[in-house]
C-alpha cells in the first residue's frame, strides 16, 4: 500500500467482505493468543483446543460443517434403512426396531450437542462409533455371518470418510473390518468358511463407499479451499473472514468479551517489487505470512486481504492485551529479514464490545489507525481510540511497557 491509497479504498475491501455475512458453524475459546518464541517443532505442538481427531480448526471446521451439510441426506438414508427394517420385521423380527430407536436417539444427540460442545469432533466420532457398535449387535443377533444387515456395517465408515481427514478414516475403516471379522468368523466361523461370499461381498462394498465418499469429500473440499484460502501465503482470505466474524461477534456478545482487529500493512512494498522483482516480493509476503501464523495460536485469527495487507482477529482480547500482540508481531517482522531484505510493517489496532461490535465500524476504525501509523513514520502501531462500550476508557491506548496515554499516540518501533 502506499500513501497515495485513500482510507476509503481501503475501507472498500472490509466492505466487500460484510457483503458475505453468513453462518459459519466454528468454535471459538478465548485463550492467549501469542505464542512464546520456541523452536519450529515446539511451535506445531502448542495449538490449543485440538485434538488428534482434528489437529487444526479447519478439520474442526470441516466437522461441524459436513454434519450440517449431510443432515438432510442422513434423514433420508434413515428414513429408508427404518423403513426395510419395519417391513422386514415379520421375518428377521421385531426387535431391530428397539436398535433402529436407539441408532436415532443417537444422532439426535449429536445434533444437540454438536452446538455447545467445545470439540464437536469427539461427538461426531463417538456417534459414528456408537452406530456401528449397534449395527455390530444387529448383524449378530440377526444371523451373524448369514445376517442381511451384514452390508449395513459399511455405513459408519462411509459417515467418517464425509468428516473427516484421511487419517482418521483409515482407522475407522480398520475397525469396521475388525468388526466385520467378528460377526462373521468370530461368531460362526464354520458357516463363513463354508460361504465367504457374504463376507468377501461386505469387504468389496466397504471399500467401495468409502472410496467414492472419500473422493467426493476430496473434490469439495479442494474446491472449498481454493474458495477461502489465499494460493500464495496459505492464509485464510476475505471470503473466510466475513462469516467468520459474524460467529465471532455474537459469541462476544454472549459473553460479554471484546474483539481487537489488527489491520497490518507491508511498508514500502511498491519498492520491494521495483528493486527486487515480484517473485521476490511475493516470497516477501509468504516469509511475512509465516511470522504471524506461527506466532498466534489459531490458524484462523490471520488473514490476507490483498495485496499486502494482513487482518488479525483476535476475541477477547482487550484493547492493551491487542497493542502488546501488534507490537511483539510489529517486531518479529522487522527481526525476521524476509528473504534477506529488511522489511518492515505498520499496524493499525481497533477494539469493540456489544452492540458496538459491527465489523464495518472495527474495520474503519483499524484502517484509520493504519493510514496514521504510515504518515507518523511507518514500523509502528498506531490504536484508534477504544470504543467505549469495550469496558474501558474511551479515549486511552496502550504505550510501550504497558502504560495507557492519550489516544492515537503510537507503538512506534
Amino acid at each position: 500500500m502506499t500513501l497515495a491509497r485513500s482510507v476509503d479504498e481501503r475501507q472498500h475491501i472490509g466492505t466487500q467482505s460484510c457483503a458475505q455475512l453468513s453462518a459459519w458453524n466454528t468454535r471459538c475459546s478465548n485463550h492467549a493468543y501469542l505464542k512464546p518464541v520456541h523452536s519450529p517443532a515446539e511451535v506445531s505442538d502448542m495449538s490449543e483446543g485440538t485434538s488428534w481427531l482434528c489437529p487444526t480448526e479447519l478439520d474442526r471446521t470441516r466437522v461441524v460443517d459436513a454434519n450440517d451439510r449431510v443432515r438432510t441426506i442422513r434423514l433420508v438414508g434413515s428414513g429408508a434403512v427404518g423403513a426395510a427394517l419395519l417391513i422386514a420385521a415379520p421375518w428377521i423380527g421385531w426387535w431391530t426396531l428397539a436398535l433402529f430407536a436407539l441408532s436415532a436417539l443417537n444422532f439426535l444427540n449429536v445434533d444437540r450437542r454438536l452446538r455447545t460442545s467445545r470439540h464437536p469432533e469427539r461427538v461426531s466420532a463417538t456417534a459414528i462409533v456408537i452406530t456401528l457398535v449397534l449395527l455390530g449387535g444387529g448383524v449378530i443377533i440377526s444371523g451373524g455371518p448369514s445376517s442381511p444387515a451384514l452390508p449395513w456395517l459399511v455405513l459408519p465408515a462411509a459417515m467418517a470418510a464425509a468428516r473427516f481427514r484421511p487419517q482418521v478414516v483409515v482407522v475407522g475403516i480398520v475397525l469396521t473390518v475388525f468388526l466385520i471379522l467378528v460377526v462373521t468368523l468370530g461368531i460362526d466361523p464354520t458357516q463363513t468358511i463354508e460361504d465367504p461370499v457374504p463376507l468377501i461381498a461386505t469387504l468389496a462394498l466397504l471399500a467401495g463407499v468409502v472410496s467414492i465418499v472419500w473422493a467426493l469429500q476430496a473434490a469439495e473440499l479442494h474446491h472449498r479451499d481454493e474458495a477461502i484460502l489465499d494460493p500464495l501465503t496459505g492464509l485464510l482470505n476475505r471470503h473466510a473472514l466475513a462469516p467468520r466474524f459474524v460467529e465471532l461477534s455474537q459469541q462476544a456478545r454472549l459473553t460479554h468479551q471484546p474483539i481487537c482487529m489488527l489491520l497490518c500493512d507491508v511498508d514500502s512494498f511498491k519498492s520491494v517489487n521495483d528493486r527486487y522483482g515480484h517473485d521476490r516480493g511475493d516470497a516477501v509476503l509468504r516469509d511475512i505470512a509465516y511470522e504471524l501464523r506461527k506466532r498466534l495460536r489459531s490458524f484462523e485469527l490471520a488473514y490476507r486481504l490483498g495485496g499486502e495487507e494482513f487482518l488479525v482477529v483476535l476475541p477477547g482480547v482487550s484493547h492493551v492485551e491487542g497493542g502488546e500482540i501488534a507490537e511483539r508481531l510489529r517486531a518479529a517482522v522487522a527481526e525476521t529479514y524476509p528473504t534477506g531484505i529488511a522489511v518492515t510493517i505498520s499496524v493499525g489496532l481497533s477494539t469493540a464490545s456489544g452492540e458496538s461490535l459491527v465489523y464495518e465500524s472495527l474495520f474503519k476504525a483499524a484502517d484509520r489507525a493504519l493510514y496514521d501509523a504510515k504518515h507518523a513514520g511507518r514500523n509502528r502501531v498506531v490504536a484508534a481510540p477504544e470504543t467505549p462500550s469495550a469496558h474501558a476508557p474511551a479515549s486511552a491506548e496502550l504505550a510501550r511497557g504497558g502504560e495507557l496515554a492519550p489516544a492515537m499516540v503510537s507503538l512506534a518501533g
